[in-house]
């Protein structure tokens, strides 16, 4: 192909390259100029126009694209019209885009002039949907080329298919087992099947069968071979503990119901707990404790391919790799802000804060403020701010009542905030309250400690941030010494609201039952989490050991 500056008076026949503006109307770009087309160029008095000429051998913009698109489509596929050098790929159905990487960076490296742009590979798509599409960058390219171009875009090596295709989802009676340890509420096995249900439902499946049982191997085992006695082609498990062992409960009662566990892990987060196998040749999942959320993780990869009639073998999982960063690790909301900034939200670490309760009047401890009582040879109030200096939190805030003034001395340098709460002899909750009304919207949760416990370390806050995650099912992260749960708690932002809305001389113990889904213990060392001192002989007795 020629390309370049013509004479007007020579240009019948070739594409004219850029738009032309003539009195009462416009000849666009990409035209084959006709005699009449050159008359009205000319008698505007353009003497020159840029325009390109076919050689022997050139293929039009459109044919090209035409033939590339012919060529790449699958089933479930239609091809649309040829228009500028531009041919789309359009779904026949709500289903799955299937497509290898790899096929196509082959096709896009064959020329500059040939370009293939498609949905990412196993997205979900609708039917009417715009799935790929091929333009051609000239106004025509090198028939050796398009030859090229179209054995790149045929079936990859070892494939037997076109290189793009949708496969439709097709209704599917799927099984649910959902596991329960001793105190769990119901509310929360609702809950998730409620979710498990609209995520299957919106793909055109259902739930057909739901059983509940303890979470233990043989429990398991049974409900695995009475949901497949029921006619269910898919079985999905949600544990009520979270999977971390080939051999943990949920993979071993696979096993005993006569099955196998393909693989376990996968490297999409979140999502990465997932497990897959299968029992009488059906497909077994045990699912994340991220899918209790309806919001997108590893396990919606894993549910559309199979609803969708396609196979997922261990290598299928640990090559989603690439681009299985979902996790959102601030709150939901921050993702639709961002977009609604015009930016892009990435993952980051938490911003987690943390409030220090130390406003009561320690009434037990008779006449002494135990905040300021000597430990080691500092006020107790600071044993447990200095463990927060030394810890990773983005700021520190301190509710005081009772002798406020005498602790914020006993506190020194201390780099904290500190809000007043002039009702602390009403109790805990008005010094939670006045806390948490002076947090800052940036923080994605808070440490919330309590002053008399001067044996917390630097080291136990940073283990319960390091475990906090709410799209993991740890939104609430309380450290455990032996079988005890101590203090201090990590909390998500989303549970602000209710802590503030407590009332009396309670603290916030009793939303860990309410939100159990979302509580995780975080194992440390020594007793520092338990020991709390409000009275004289525990203060002795503590003294007595440092």
């Amino acid at each position: 192909m020629k390309f370049g500056p013509i004479p007007t008076a020579e240009a019948s026949g070739a594409i004219l390259a850029h738009s032309t503006r003539l009195p009462g109307r416009v000849i666009k770009k990409g035209r084959v100029l006709s005699g009449d087309d050159i008359a009205a160029i000319a008698e505007a008095g353009i003497e020159e126009i840029t325009a390109a000429r076919l050689e022997p051998g050139d293929v039009t913009e459109n044919e090209a694209a035409a033939a590339i698109t012919e060529a790449l489509a699958g089933s479930g596929v239609r091809m649309g019209r040829a228009f500028t050098g531009r041919c789309n790929l359009i779904a026949d159905a709500h289903g799955v885009l299937i497509l290898e990487r790899q096929d196509l960076d082959r096709l896009n490296l064959v020329s500059e002039s040939v370009t293939v742009a498609t949905l990412a590979p196993f997205d979900v798509v609708s039917e009417g949907q715009l799935v790929a599409t091929i333009k051609i960058i000239p106004f025509a390219i090198a028939s050796a080329i398009l030859d090229e171009a179209v054995a790149a875009a045929g079936p990859g090596a070892g494939a037997d298919r076109p290189m793009i295709s949708v496969a439709p989802f097709t209704p599917r009676q799927t099984g649910l087992i959902l596991t329960r340890l001793p105190g769990m509420k119901e509310s929360i096995l609702d809950n998730t099947a409620k979710t498990a249900s609209q995520r299957i439902e919106a793909l055109g499946s259902r739930i057909s069968q739901v059983i509940r049982c303890d979470h233990q191997e043989g429990a398991v085992a049974e409900a695995i071979k009475a949901v497949i006695d029921g006619g269910c082609e898919m079985v999905f498990i949600f544990g009520a503990s979270a999977v971390v062992d080939r051999q943990d409960v949920l993979p071993a009662a696979v096993e005993a119901a006569g099955g196998r566990v393909d693989h376990f892990g996968m490297p999409v987060d979140p999502g990465n707990l997932l497990f897959i196998g299968s029992a009488s040749d059906r497909p077994v999942v045990g699912m994340p404790g991220c899918a209790r959320s309806p919001k997108l993780n590893g396990f919606d990869w894993v549910l559309w391919r199979l609803l969708a009639g396609i196979e997922v073998t261990p290598r299928d999982i640990m090559a989603m790799g690439s681009g299985g960063l979902l996790k959102e690790i601030s709150e939901r909301g921050q993702l639709r802000q961002a977009q609604e900034d015009g930016g892009k939200a990435a993952a980051r670490e938490p911003r987690i804060g943390a409030l220090i309760l130390a406003a009561g009047s320690s009434r037990r401890m008779g006449a002494e403020n135990k905040l300021l009582a000597d430990v080691g040879g500092k006020p107790m109030v600071s044993h447990v701010a200095g463990a927060l200096a030394g810890a990773n939190v983005v700021s520190i805030t301190v509710v005081t009542g009772h002798q406020a003034e005498a602790v914020k001395s006993a506190l020194g340098e201390l780099a904290a905030d500190y809000v007043h709460n002039p009702d602390y002899a009403e109790g805990l909750s008005t010094s939670l309250r006045a806390g948490v009304a002076s947090l800052a919207d940036d923080i994605d949760g808070v440490v919330i400690c309590l002053g008399d416990m001067p044996l917390v370390s630097s080291s136990d806050i940073d283990n319960l941030i390091a475990a906090f995650d709410p799209l993991e099912g740890r939104g609430i992260c309380v450290p455990v010494s032996g079988r005890k749960r101590g203090n201090p708690v990590l909390w998500a932002k989303s549970y602000l609201t209710e802590i503030a809305g407590l009332g009396g001389d309670v603290g916030a113990r009793h939303l860990l039952e309410q939100h159990a889904d979302q509580v995780y213990e975080v194992p440390v060392s020594g007793d520092g989490v338990l020991t709390d001192i409000d009275t004289p002989e525990r203060l002795a007795e503590l003294r007595s050991r440092k």
